[in-house]
């Protein structure tokens, strides 16, 4: 079972602005963070508004992500409705980026073009897609990165809460694993620091207030053109949940977060000796006794040992079938991240479950690039990730 660890929040008005329109709430284990956008301090009252409607938590953490939608259509309703009745108001927003940390994964839901990431072995993942002009012309192939660094509309964004009655949520489960570390963040960071230099200064910093005061440093140094929130998050493993079998032992989560297969050894009976037949007349030798009882024990011995060899078998497979990923499409023919391997087992049984759905459809890709990327290679998971990312940001031919 996973728990956070350690935590760090703040946020900076930046180097050229006067008001801080940003928000933010960190109670474990939810996680909030609100970009306002509209004059005379509206933004500022968008974004707390946001965060205010996470504050009593969720209402069903057994489902998490249908839960941080609510609040963030909750939210976006209170919005709308206070901008057309206020004035003063009229035409706020805000972004908002929200994760709720379970016990083997994160939920996340998204709107705008604040961002999550997770560091996972020395690797930054990005788990979720700007809405804004620039991202949607990169995933349309109309745009390259660099171009959309200097793009002088880069700063619009397509959906936001408020502007609308109805807001679209985007929601995810990311699994998650000890040891990760957590990033929510405003676009005051990541419009100043590349996401290289992200991972440079999340990597070299082994504290998470170290690493956020770094980051907030590196963003005013480039600029601080605004305002400018860093939380950070990290996970440890505390063993396995209250109310597990006694006999079950406690190891720490496997390759994509969720527990390993416990391997309990539990010793076979052992073969109880053969009652020597007595002959009627003759008595049976004592050595000859002594010689099957040892040859009970030493079958109840290979028994016990072959059962081990099972389990340890049963458990390193299921450990290598987490650890593997591989890209495919869904029902849907949308690029699909697998986990697992690409095999079922007799029963229709899949060695695999889905991880991540992109928004490109397999019939947009060129054949024989598709041809490529639906090969079921196995691949880790920063590698298919990446693929996946560059595939939708137009950046694989």
């Amino acid at each position: 079972m996973l728990r956070v660890a350690e935590q760090y929040a703040a946020t900076d008005t930046g180097r050229q602005r006067r008001a801080n329109e940003d928000a933010l709430l960190s109670r474990s284990p939810l996680f909030v963070v609100a970009d306002g956008m509209g004059g005379a301090q509206a933004g500022e009252v968008a974004s707390q508004i946001a965060v205010e409607a996470f504050k009593r938590g969720l209402r069903n953490s057994l489902e998490p992500e249908a839960a941080l939608a609510e609040l963030t259509r909750e939210a976006n309703a209170r919005i709308h409705e206070l901008s057309h009745s206020h004035t003063e108001q009229a035409g706020m927003g805000t972004t908002l980026t929200a994760m709720y940390v379970g016990e083997q994964d994160v939920a996340i839901a998204h709107v705008g073009d604040s961002r999550a990431y997770c560091l996972r072995d020395g690797e930054l993942i990005r788990l979720t897609d700007d809405h804004s002009l620039v991202d949607e012309l990169m995933r349309q192939g109309r745009l390259t990165p660099e171009e959309a660094e200097e793009h002088p509309q880069r700063s619009v964004i397509t959906r936001a809460l408020g502007p609308e009655g109805t807001v679209e949520v985007d929601t995810r489960s990311f699994h998650a694993r000890a040891g990760d570390v957590y990033l929510l963040c405003s676009d005051g960071l990541t419009t100043m620091v590349s996401e290289r230099e992200l991972t440079r200064v999340l990597r070299e910093h082994r504290q998470l207030r170290g690493a956020g005061e770094a980051l907030i440093a590196a963003a005013n140094a480039a600029g601080g053109r605004d305002n400018i929130t860093v939380l950070l998050v990290r996970l440890e493993d505390v063993g396995v949940a209250p109310g597990t079998p006694p006999g079950l032992s406690s190891h720490s989560s496997g390759p994509d977060g969720a527990a390993p297969m416990d391997v309990t050894m539990v010793g076979a009976p052992a073969v109880p000796a053969p009652v020597p037949r007595r002959h009627p007349r003759l008595p049976q030798p004592r050595a000859l006794g002594k010689a099957r009882r040892r040859l009970g024990v030493r079958r109840a011995g290979a028994l016990v040992a072959l059962l081990a060899v099972l389990a340890l078998v049963g458990a390193g497979a299921y450990v290598a079938l987490q650890s593997v990923y591989f890209i495919g499409t869904n029902a849907r023919g949308l690029i699909t991240l697998y986990r697992g391997v690409p095999f079922k087992l007799p029963g229709n049984l899949p060695l695999y479950s889905s991880d991540f759905v992109s928004g490109v459809s397999a019939s947009t890709v060129p054949p024989a690039r598709r041809r490529s990327l639906l090969d079921h290679s196995l691949r880790s998971e920063a590698n298919a990730a990446a693929l996946i990312r560059s595939l939708e940001l137009g950046q694989l031919e």
